[in-house]
């Protein structure tokens, strides 16, 4: 399994509430296992820069892929990137075998 997370700021603080809309098209998009976006909560005493979190479960790169490939995909990026100031990826892979993961560098 992948998950996919992105962080994104906006570049004005009254519009995440439209970058979250833009964002929810990508719930509809049906490759994905599982698919979130949210407000951050802002409630880390160490920075609070992000402001919404889409997080993602993918059973497979091509998964991955075609949720990236999906024309939704590329209407939320129309729509999200003229608003967001800041966008941050990360994919890795899980195991769903085991309870708990390592990976060690």
């Amino acid at each position: 399994m992948i998950r996919h997370i992105v962080f994104f700021s906006a570049k004005e603080e009254a519009r995440i509430d439209q970058i979250i809309y833009g964002l929810s098209l990508l719930t509809t998009i049906p490759h994905a296992r599982r698919l979130e976006v949210a407000r951050n909560r802002k409630t880390d005493q160490l920075g609070n820069d992000i402001d919404i979190v889409v997080y993602g479960e993918f059973d497979s790169e091509i998964e991955l892929a075609a949720y990236k490939a999906h024309d939704l995909y590329q209407q939320a990026i129309k729509r999200v990137r003229p608003l967001r100031e800041l966008r941050f990826a990360a994919d890795y892979d899980v195991s769903t075998d085991a309870p708990f993961t390592s990976i060690a560098g």
